[in-house]
C-alpha cells in the first residue's frame, strides 16, 4: 500500500450529516468543556513548537459570534473547531488562508505560525491533513461571502458546512475542484517530460497540471492538458493517488501517462519550458530535498517531497 500522500490523514469525524443540521446538538459543542479551536489567518496556522495549537474555544469565542464559527468536526479529545483570525474586511479581496509567498514559494513566518505549505513538511501526518481540511474550508468562506445567484450576502450555517443567502435562499456548499497532475513518461528513452513556471526558483521543474473542465473525463483532461502546455500525445493515463491541495480547494489526481508522438510545443503561455530529463538527471536531483536554499549549481531542481509531484516523480524512479 502507497504510503499517505502529505496533507491527507486528518483523524476526526467530519460529521457530515443530519448533526450539524441539529441546533440542540450544535450548541452542545459550542458549550463543550473540552471544545478547541485551530487559528488560521493570512501568516499560516498558529502552531506551538512542531505540533498544532488546539485553543481551548473558551478563549476564542468573545471574539467570534458562534454563527461564525466553523466546525471541523469531533476526535477523541471532544469536538474541534477553527477560526479565521483575519477575516476579510468588507468591500476587500481577501487573501488565501496561509498560502505563504507567491506559487509556493516560502514567505517569511509570523511568529508561532505555520504556512500551510510549510505546515505539511513540519507537522505529523495527522495534523497536516488537519490543516488542509481547515484551510480549504476557511478559503472557501472568504471566497463566498455574496451569492453568486443574486449577489446578496450570505451566512454560514450547518456550523460552516453551508452558506445561505439571505436575499434569495440559495444554499451554497464547500466546493473541490479537480486537477490533473500527470508525470508524461518515454519508457524506451527511459526519461520523463516536465515544465517550469516563470514565476519558479530558476532550474526548477516539475510534472504537468491541469484544471478538469466541465462535461470532461480525468483521461480527456489528461490528454488535453499535456497537448496544450507541451504539444505532445499520450496514451491511456493510470491513476497513481490524490491529494488534497487547499490554495484554495483543489483536488489533485495524480496519473502515470506514456508518450506516444510529437514535438515538445503546445499553445498555451504557462510554461516558460518543458524539456526531457533522463533518469539519472532525475535521480540526482532527487537526491536533494531542499526548497528554501536549494544548492547552487545548474542541475535539475525538483518540487518538495509534500507536495505529489514528487510522490509520482519518485514512483517512476522507484519502477
Amino acid at each position: 500500500m502507497l504510503e499517505p500522500n502529505a496533507l491527507t490523514g486528518a483523524e476526526i469525524d467530519r460529521v457530515a450529516d443530519s448533526r450539524r443540521r441539529d441546533p440542540e446538538w450544535l450548541a452542545a459543542q459550542t458549550g463543550h468543556p473540552d471544545a478547541r479551536a485551530l487559528v488560521l489567518g493570512d501568516a499560516g496556522v498558529r502552531v506551538v513548537g512542531t505540533a498544532l495549537a488546539r485553543v481551548p474555544l473558551t478563549e476564542v469565542r468573545p471574539d467570534v459570534a458562534d454563527e461564525e464559527l466553523v466546525l471541523l468536526g469531533v476526535d477523541d479529545g471532544g469536538p474541534l473547531f477553527v477560526v479565521d483570525e483575519d477575516p476579510p474586511v468588507d468591500g476587500e479581496r481577501a487573501p488565501l488562508v496561509g498560502a505563504g509567498g507567491m506559487r509556493g514559494e516560502p514567505a517569511p513566518e509570523a511568529e508561532e505560525r505555520l504556512g500551510m505549505r510549510s505546515a505539511a513538511q513540519t507537522l505529523s501526518q495527522a495534523e497536516g491533513g488537519l490543516v488542509a481540511y481547515a484551510g480549504a474550508l476557511l478559503n472557501w468562506h472568504r471566497a463566498h461571502r455574496f451569492c453568486s445567484v443574486c449577489g446578496g450576502a450570505t451566512a454560514p450555517r450547518e456550523a460552516g458546512m453551508t452558506r445561505v443567502c439571505g436575499v434569495c435562499g440559495t444554499h451554497h456548499h464547500p466546493r473541490t475542484d479537480p486537477v490533473v497532475i500527470m508525470l508524461v513518461v518515454d519508457d524506451e528513452g527511459d526519461r520523463v517530460l516536465l515544465g517550469r513556471q516563470a514565476v519558479w526558483p530558476p532550474r526548477r521543474y516539475s510534472t504537468l497540471a491541469g484544471f478538469v473542465s466541465p462535461g470532461e473525463s480525468l483521461e480527456e483532461a489528461v490528454a488535453r492538458e499535456v497537448l496544450e502546455e507541451v504539444g505532445v500525445l499520450v496514451g491511456p493515463p493510470r491513476y497513481r493517488s490524490s491529494q488534497p491541495w487547499p490554495f484554495p480547494c483543489s483536488l489533485m489526481l495524480g496519473f502515470h501517462v506514456p508518450y506516444v508522438e510529437g514535438e515538445i510545443g503546445g499553445t498555451d503561455d504557462e510554461l516558460q519550458d518543458a524539456r526531457w530529463f533522463s533518469r539519472a538527471e532525475v535521480r540526482e536531483a532527487a537526491a536533494d530535498d531542499s526548497w528554501d536554499d536549494p544548492p547552487e549549481g545548474d542541475g535539475l531542481l525538483l518540487p518538495p517531497r509534500s507536495a505529489i509531484a514528487r510522490r509520482l516523480i519518485e514512483e517512476w524512479l522507484e519502477g
